[in-house]
């Protein structure tokens, strides 16, 4: 590889992670004014009803998707965030090697992921919680709520599932 390609390259790449880290900020940014409308506006499990499937609450999650440990004593806040912040570093890495690799699909995936990661460790960080507050049900049935976060999360995974499916088909055909 000549200099001057080199160095074409790596303008490139340093633009993109620029570009996808702005993406990744944005979603943090807009996690966390809804999330503060939501805190600023509504009280503790209170809900707005929408329709006959959807609601707005305000719930806040002490613990992992679906409240997985939301009643242990207090640790989890800590464990938490430890894997947040390991999982925003490896996801980072993995953006990285996205852009380094030309993976549309991935990066998606990875700006999608990394910025609810960011969104609900920082929440972790800052209140202690995850405010969540959608809340989709059918009947006496209700989803977990959720928020732009985990929506965000959910999303990026899926988009993380077929890029690996995509690399699979491509080196076994």
């Amino acid at each position: 590889m000549k200099k001057k390609e080199f160095f074409s390259n790596l303008n490139i790449m340093v633009r993109s992670l620029g570009l996808s880290t702005l993406f990744i900020f944005f979603i943090f940014l807009l996690d966390f004014f809804i999330k503060s409308l939501v805190i600023n506006s509504m009280d503790l499990f209170q809900v707005i009803y929408i329709n006959e499937y959807f609601d707005f609450v305000r719930i806040h999650n002490t613990g992992a998707a679906f409240s997985f440990l939301s009643t242990a004593s207090g640790w989890q806040r800590w464990f938490f965030i430890i894997i947040g912040l390991v999982a925003i570093t490896w996801f980072y890495t993995l953006l990285i090697a996205a852009i380094k690799e030309k993976s549309k699909i991935l990066n998606v995936a990875m700006v999608l992921i990394l910025g609810g990661a960011v969104g609900n460790t920082f929440d972790r960080l800052y209140y202690g919680y995850v405010i969540d507050y959608l809340s989709f049900h059918i009947n006496d049935w209700y989803y977990p709520a959720f928020n732009l976060a985990d929506t965000c999360l959910s999303i990026g995974a899926f988009f993380f599932m077929i890029s690996l499916g995509i690399d699979y088909f491509r080196k076994n055909n």
